[in-house]
């Protein structure tokens, strides 16, 4: 398992209060409706991660999730208050710090599991920081990754359900293989397209993945790598690396010399 770059990462999930009651009272709520405020409150916690150099990501709506480098964990009391005063339900809040994405995670969730049940009515608000191993957040690594020609193989050739399904499929199993090789979180982010926060990751290592998931969905994938002291510097890094990729054919574009392949 690779270790850190420099230093460790931290990571938070932004958790709904009692959501599932507010759904059904004072009689069950229309599904568009529940859509939307999910879709508007997702936009909230994106731009308050996105405003200070953080990634944001969509999970299961309920449970969002987002990578926090360069934010002071109580800093999201702000994100507490934007979200009371703008909608009709509450977030809890835990942050993780770790040597590794899948250690943070991990800490984020026991940090609110540790604070009472989702669905109990006076667990509302909570904020708490758990630090794994006297992390601290250094640069992160992050991996976007996309099927090779999704138009010509998916789009333009199957229904749009088998597409999604592959797409999600494939997902699915580079989410997994990451995480059990790399202890790396990875994310769908839309369209065809993952984002992963990794400790530092090789070209041979990065060429295994590929070669697993190719293997066991038939989808080929390419990955732009990109390092930096934010993830949005690694992110940004990593989009153009992507770029590469699809410009010269290559499956792995990385910010790597000689040394480092």
């Amino acid at each position: 398992m690779n270790t850190p770059r420099d230093g460790g990462v931290r990571l938070a999930v932004v958790q709904l209060d009692d959501y599932g009651p507010w759904t059904t009272t004072p009689e069950p709520r229309r599904e568009t409706d529940l859509q939307a405020l999910q879709a508007r409150l997702f936009a909230t916690v994106a731009d308050f991660f996105g405003d200070r150099d953080g990634y944001a990501f969509a999970g299961r709506y309920d449970n969002m999730l987002g990578v926090a480098n360069h934010i002071d964990p109580e800093a999201f009391t702000r994100l507490q208050e934007r979200v009371a005063n703008q909608y009709p339900v509450t977030v809890s809040v835990g942050v993780g710090t770790a040597p590794t994405p899948v250690a943070a995670l991990e800490a984020a969730g026991d940090v609110l599991q540790a604070a009472g049940s989702a669905q109990e009515t006076d667990r509302r608000e909570v904020l708490d920081h758990r630090v794994v191993d006297g992390a601290t957040p250094g640069t992160l690594t992050v991996a976007h990754f996309d099927v090779v020609d999704v138009t010509g193989e998916l789009t333009d050739r199957v229904s749009p359900d088998v597409a999604e399904r592959t797409v999600r499929r494939t997902m699915l199993a580079l989410s997994e293989r990451l995480a059990e090789e790399h202890a790396a979180v990875t994310q769908f982010v839309g369209g065809d397209n993952a984002i992963a926060v990794c400790p530092d990751v090789g070209r041979p290592a990065l060429e295994s993945v590929l070669e697993h998931v190719r293997s066991e969905t038939g989808v080929e994938l390419q990955v732009g790598v990109g390092h930096g002291p934010s993830a949005h510097a690694a992110g940004f890094e990593a989009k153009h690396a992507l770029e590469a990729c699809r410009a010269t054919g290559s499956r792995i574009e990385g910010p790597w010399g000689v040394a480092d392949d």
